[in-house]
């Protein structure tokens, strides 16, 4: 008996089996939050810097009708993930604030991005800028897609200012970056897998590794990720989906994950579609039975980054309802805001 989710090449593991693929043309429908624009008390004193060039390029760059959407600043802006965060947050009625963090090199620079012009500010100035950006947003959430090397000192950062963030970017001491957080009491969405139906898979696996411990032993598993040519390590969300098969008795250890990078075998063995080379990410999970005669596969393929992308959007929509409501807790996760409900 074999059990697939999605379909694939049946050449990945030398296995033929017949696959059901499942497709949607639906469109998910959208709609505005309404947000108060009451300044919420702070933890943190904030200044107002009067006329700072952060200021006079916010001013200059108003639109000419009020925004009265959420405002958001998404810092690594001009990064694949930052662009593509940008135009689902547009498309969903947020105001994304026309300024953000990048490296040195572009401090200083605009950015044309989803037909506005953003200014990019370097390392140097990033507590000034964002004090200045906050002064003129109170309800401002920001979203982090920058580097994992970024990660612990943006949130410092974040908190040493007052503002509500959340982090997209994976890597980093995720302890101290909860720590962090936690200490400083800051709202705030953690999670390095930001795709809804992708969480809800792995809560799925958790559920079942938690209530049927040992319900695959003797089972063997073979791993097969594939993620564009620049992402050089092994899967976070492949590793959780792993040790949730480790609880169910199988054994496998992460570095027999088979990685593929390598665009030609991409094409060719896994499948990924030529205009996705450059983004996607694709993962199955092939179970067999001690003696060969049962097996199950599970399958989750992302082409493109919009998955990602809306479940940030639905993201900073939670944590703005969340501060509003003036939440007991404070540090959040992309299951809590699966269990809310009332996703776009």
């Amino acid at each position: 008996m074999a059990i697939s989710l999605l379909k694939t090449s049946p050449n990945v593991f030398n296995r033929h089996h017949n696959h059901l693929a499942f497709f949607s043309n639906g469109a998910s429908a959208r709609s505005n939050v309404p947000i108060s624009q009451k300044r919420r008390s702070r933890l943190f004193p904030v200044v107002s810097m009067a006329a700072t060039p952060v200021q006079t390029f916010l001013e200059k760059s108003a639109p000419s009708s009020p925004n009265t959407g959420l405002p958001i600043m998404v810092n690594a802006c001009t990064g694949k993930m930052g662009k593509a965060v940008i135009n689902a947050a547009e498309a969903a009625g947020l105001h994304v604030v026309p300024v953000s963090f990048g490296c040195e090199e572009e401090s200083g620079q605009t950015f044309q991005i989803a037909g506005k012009e953003f200014l990019v500010h370097g390392p140097s100035d990033r507590e000034s800028v964002l004090a200045s950006v906050l002064d003129k947003y109170p309800n401002l959430i920001v979203v982090d897609y920058t580097v994992p090397n970024a990660v612990n000192g943006n949130a410092e950062l974040y908190c040493k200012v007052g503002v509500p963030f959340v982090m997209g970017t994976t890597g980093g001491d995720r302890d101290l970056l909860h720590k962090t957080v936690e200490d400083a009491k800051i709202y705030a969405v953690i999670s390095p897998q930001m795709g809804k139906q992708v969480v809800a898979f792995l809560a799925a696996m958790e559920i079942m590794a938690e209530q049927f411990p040992g319900a695959f032993s003797g089972y063997s598993l073979q791993v097969l990720e594939s993620h564009q040519a620049s992402k050089v390590d092994a899967s976070g969300t492949a590793k959780a989906v792993i040790s949730c098969f480790n609880k169910l008795g199988v054994s496998f250890n992460m570095d027999q994950i088979k990685l593929i990078r390598d665009p030609k075998q991409q094409l060719e063995m896994v499948g990924v579609p030529a205009e996705h080379l450059s983004g996607h990410a694709f993962h199955m999970y092939h179970l067999t039975s001690p003696d060969d005669t049962v097996t199950f596969e599970f399958q989750h393929n992302v082409c493109g980054r919009s998955i990602y992308a809306e479940g940030t959007v639905d993201a900073v929509i939670f944590l703005a309802k969340k501060i509003e409501t003036k939440d007991d807790k404070r540090v959040y996760n992309m299951i809590d805001v699966l269990r809310e409900g009332n996703m776009r």
